[in-house]
């Protein structure tokens, strides 16, 4: 989380709605062998709790259940050139959005993965325009119990939530209308609408 204050952003359904549409983040947990990370499908449940699942075989899997975890997700970026200001005492920066959660972590039952893998497979599924949505009972049966087998699924209780919305708001009105425009011509349309829309 980046230490300056004029970066959070803590309107709580603006950050459950970035977990919703990016869906995929990174796990991060000390362990007994050294820091470790995966990277994961995501879902909110709505009632303050992300879950996500984990190859049987991840590091993670074996140090996870009942530790205290960070999930970060990222949001657009992009990089700020300093030719963009009016005022020539200016050095590159970087505009991006993140969020950081902690929280304990637990193991979830078969059942409860079963509900996420469920979950997660129709949330994006309905994403794609054409064709009609996979659903997991296409999957002969036996398969799918194969695949099941080989993961884990986990569920994270949200215990602290630490956003940053780095969008120049350290800057006045004409320097984030220049870096926004700069940002958009070079390709970073997201981070560019979420400046215009975000910072008065």
């Amino acid at each position: 989380m980046h230490p300056n204050p004029a970066f959070r952003h803590e309107d709580r359904a603006l950050l459950e709605a970035l977990i919703a549409e990016i869906g995929f983040g990174m796990v991060f947990a000390a362990t007994a062998d050294g820091p470790r990370v995966a990277h994961v499908p995501l879902h909110y449940t709505g009632d303050g709790a992300v879950q996500f699942h984990l190859a049987r075989g991840n590091a993670l899997v074996r140090h996870i259940d009942g530790a205290t975890a960070l999930v970060v997700i990222n949001g657009p970026d992009g990089y700020v050139s300093p030719r963009w200001y009016a005022d020539a005492a200016q050095v590159p920066t970087w505009n991006y959005v993140a969020l950081e959660l902690e929280g304990r972590v637990r193991r979830m039952d078969q059942d409860g993965l079963e509900a996420l893998l469920e979950t997660l497979s129709a949330t994006n599924e309905a994403r794609i325009v054409e064709g009609e949505p996979w659903t997991m009972d296409k999957t002969p049966p036996d398969t799918l119990r194969k695949l099941m087998g080989a993961i884990v699924g986990f569920e994270l209780e949200i215990m602290a939530w630490r956003p940053t919305f780095k969008l120049s708001q350290n800057k006045g009105a004409d320097e984030r209308a220049r870096v926004a425009a700069g940002l958009e011509a070079e390709g970073s349309p997201a981070i560019a609408e979420l400046m215009r829309r975000l910072v008065p």
